[in-house]
């Protein structure tokens, strides 16, 4: 009689387990943030993390490593201004400017100004783009100074490469370019 006692009451448990287990959604989850992702926002206070600290926003006049503040707006008096610019790189090292200056305009410009600064590149050949001005162009009063500037903001149709370049690289590729300009007006 204890034997069907026993069975009963295994029974019964077995009916009553299936009938609250829902097929749809499990029972039990292990590590349930693996599966429902909680989202915080950026810069928001967190609990969990010590004395309520946050990732905070940087502090005023601080600039990210790595990266030279450019003293020129972007407009007309700032392109006047970054005219008259000189060069800052070491005069000393001019051939080396140059031929690392030779290798950026190869790999960021040449494939629209041309590898002679002539406006043929190979998008233009294509008509992918039009419009690219020869350096040579008498309109074209152009300095390293404003060239960099034209770098680093860009202008009409051509972006910037301020990101591509850095501080350093941009004045080589602006040293290069007065090199193709000076060639083409032999």
């Amino acid at each position: 009689m204890n034997s069907y006692k026993n069975i009963g009451i295994v029974l019964g448990l077995v009916v009553l387990f299936a009938s609250c287990a829902d097929k749809n959604s499990p029972n039990y989850q292990y590590m349930p943030n693996m599966y429902e992702a909680v989202g915080y926002e950026t810069y928001q206070k967190v609990d969990f993390l010590p004395n309520g600290m946050e990732a905070g926003l940087p502090v005023e006049n601080t600039i990210p490593r790595g990266w030279m503040p450019y003293e020129f707006a972007n407009d007309v008096e700032g392109k006047d201004l970054a005219r008259l610019q000189a060069s800052p790189l070491d005069s000393l090292k001019q051939d080396e400017n140059l031929i690392k200056g030779k290798e950026l305009y190869a790999i960021n410009c040449a494939i629209c100004h041309g590898n002679k600064g002539a406006g043929q590149g190979n998008l233009v050949k294509r008509e992918k783009i039009l419009g690219v001005p020869s350096y040579a162009d008498v309109g074209r009063d152009i300095t390293v100074g404003s060239t960099y500037h034209t770098i680093y903001y860009g202008l009409n149709s051509m972006g910037s490469y301020a990101v591509q370049l850095n501080h350093k690289e941009r004045w080589q590729v602006a040293e290069y370019v007065m090199q193709l300009k000076q060639d083409l007006t032999k």
